[in-house]
């Protein structure tokens, strides 16, 4: 009997060592890669709501390249439709690319055109199936924001707004903290605060 017991113990033990194991696994693929600043960012295909391929690399030569991932069902990055919205607006004339990522695996293609086209969103959204763009760069979240300069080096990465002021309130959503960053890359000039603190909703893998 007490051999029994003894080895139900162990083999709970085993079990929990398993499942442990399995979960520290998963969260280490789910946050793999990463980018620092100062680091070129690598070039990657992925599909529009259309199913057509686009290049990070088509941005190459531009001032600079905003690449930001965002959500449909965030109230964070919902908040900050008409801010990402203003800032491509803004920099179209100053060759400025903007590409949107949504790496949810809850929402589909089909979402998120339904989405962009009811919030009046015109920049190019890219749908990173299997979240594995969002796991090469280690996003973790709904708005968070990588910029390159000219030469698909990173410059910016973090906040697009107040990091210590999140909100989900779209009246008090800023660019407070990307802009300026942005305004520095196309004046040849170093970011003062290269990185911040995403803030908003974890991207679901």
């Amino acid at each position: 009997m007490n051999m029994g017991k003894a080895l139900v113990f162990e083999f709970a033990k085993l079990w929990a060592f398993i499942v442990c194991f399995l979960a520290v696994t998963a969260c280490a693929s789910a946050g793999e890669g990463k980018i620092n600043i100062g680091d070129k960012m690598d070039d990657f295909t992925l599909n529009d709501t259309d199913g057509k391929p686009h290049s990070l690399y088509q941005s190459k030569g531009k001032n600079a390249t905003v690449v930001i991932f965002i959500a449909t069902q965030c109230p964070y990055s919902n908040a900050f439709n008409h801010v990402m919205e203003q800032l491509y607006e803004e920099h179209q004339g100053k060759a400025v690319g903007f590409v949107a990522i949504n790496a949810n695996r809850t929402e589909p293609a089909a979402e998120v055109a339904q989405h962009a086209k009811a919030k009046g969103l015109k920049f190019l959204i890219l749908k990173d199936e299997g979240s594995a763009i969002a796991n090469r760069l280690g996003a973790r979240a709904t708005p968070e924001v990588y910029l390159l300069d000219s030469s698909m080096v990173l410059r910016y990465h973090g906040a697009l707004g107040n990091s210590k002021n999140p909100t989900t309130n779209p009246a008090v959503a800023s660019s407070d903290e990307a802009k300026p960053a942005i305004e520095a890359v196309l004046a040849g000039k170093s970011v003062s605060m290269p990185t911040t603190k995403a803030f908003g909703c974890s991207i679901k893998r």
